[in-house]
């Protein structure tokens, strides 16, 4: 996704959140969702913001088939994300976006 794209899911989309993410969402004409990652620099240094963006593009890899698709998906880890343990974190993220409107 474009830096438009993006801001046009945070102005004209709605939001969810759970205790490890923050997801934005708005529904798009194709027929598959787009995900796009923000990591703070908050989050810790280079090694660590890597980490997660590897940890929920494996997430999001492994459950492609749950995630309802026709969405434009912008997922923001909270600082926990680093530490948790993979596979409550993989169950939190797709309750989160399986809770997303058919």
């Amino acid at each position: 996704m474009r830096r438009a794209e993006y801001e046009a899911v945070y102005r004209d989309g709605r939001r969810r959140s759970s205790p490890q993410f923050l997801v934005f969402y708005r529904a798009n004409r194709l027929g598959r969702s787009r995900f796009g990652l923000s990591v703070k620099k908050a989050l810790g240094g280079a090694v660590v913001r890597n980490r997660i963006r590897r940890r929920v593009r494996e997430i999001l890899r492994l459950n492609d088939s749950e995630i309802p698709s026709g969405w434009d998906i912008v997922i923001h880890p909270r600082s926990s994300v680093a530490r948790a343990k993979f596979a409550p974190l993989a169950g939190e993220l797709v309750r989160l976006l399986q809770g997303l409107p058919s």
